[in-house]
């Protein structure tokens, strides 16, 4: 009987674990398939690897990984999809947002030969208009730019065959950006569309800050053009600045008008300056992560790992 894996990774889920597992163990139960639940603590503080550790020990369903430190939501997805030994492997947040009802549905695309199955969330209940309206600005802006087309709305809710999990394990890069790798690698895909319920319990730990970074390494990962953008605004505006150049020597030695211009110059010169600095800042980002990379430090490391002991299984 084939194998299905499921990765879960959570931070800080103290108030949800326990429904979400009652949940995928009643939708998952209803399937001809075995199947095993990857948890990934990414280094909650509240009392999520305690609830981890004893649904490890009454059920050998279940393994639970507890990172060192917090690496942030994409490592801890690919750390689950490193341990993962199902047939098929599924991705999905434990938050409830990613309705364990839909897996059936992912299982029976895959039976029909797809080996990506992508949910696309066409909206989230009670989510406000301002993230509804970055979200939905940050995939336009990718896919304007970037070497890879990534589905508006897509989600880490998602289907993948073996050989697939096997291709992905072979990406190593630090500033992962998940929805983009598994949308160049290719494979056989299909899409479910899908509306995101209310969380469970609690609130979401993906901040504005953690949105812009996510949005930063999914830029930077898949598109060289804010570097050349500023490349061409550099050429630009220094071909600005050498005619301003000639203007001072005119306004020098034909016309005794120099002290009325040199608020204009200065002007000219604080915004070019400005523009230095944002090239520079674009630069410096492409730079830090070659850093970052070049170090070769592992992706992550594991605090603990809990599952139940072959001898402790019940005859």
């Amino acid at each position: 009987m084939q194998l299905i894996s499921i990765v879960v990774p959570v931070f800080n889920e103290q108030e949800n674990i326990e429904v979400f597992y009652q949940q995928v163990c009643t939708h998952m139960e209803t399937l001809e398939y075995r199947f095993e639940l990857v948890f990934v603590d990414d280094g909650s503080k509240d009392g999520t690897p305690l609830i981890l550790e004893r649904l490890a020990e009454k059920d050998d369903r279940v393994r639970a990984l507890v990172l060192a430190r917090n690496f942030g939501h994409q490592i801890a997805l690919t750390c689950g999809l490193d341990h993962a030994a199902g047939d098929a492997v599924i991705t999905m947040d434990g938050d409830m947002q990613h309705p364990p009802e839909m897996l059936p549905q992912l299982i029976e695309k895959w039976q029909a030969g797809y080996e990506v199955v992508q949910t696309i969330r066409v909206n989230t209940e009670g989510v406000s208009w301002f993230k509804n309206f970055t979200s939905g600005l940050f995939y336009k802006m990718m896919n304007a730019v970037a070497d890879v087309q990534v589905a508006e709305g897509g989600s880490d809710f998602r289907l993948l065959d073996r050989k697939v999990v096997e291709s992905f394990r072979r990406f190593k890069e630090h500033a992962r950006f998940i929805r983009g790798l598994i949308g160049a690698i290719g494979y056989n895909q299909a899409q479910i569309e899908f509306v995101a319920p209310r969380r469970f319990a609690g609130q979401s730990k993906f901040s504005l800050k953690k949105m812009l970074n996510f949005a930063v390494d999914g830029i930077t990962a898949y598109s060289k053009l804010p570097l050349r953008f500023a490349l061409y605004i550099g050429v630009l505006f220094g071909c600005i600045s050498m005619g301003l150049t000639l203007h001072v020597f005119y306004i020098k030695l034909f016309t005794n008008d120099a002290v009325p211009g040199w608020a204009t110059l200065t002007a000219s010169f604080s915004f070019l300056g400005g523009l230095q600095l944002v090239g520079l800042g674009v630069i410096g980002e492409y730079i830090g992560r070659i850093f970052e990379e070049v170090k070769q430090r592992p992706l992550y490391w594991l605090r603990d790992e809990y599952k139940r002991q072959p001898s402790e299984r019940p005859d």
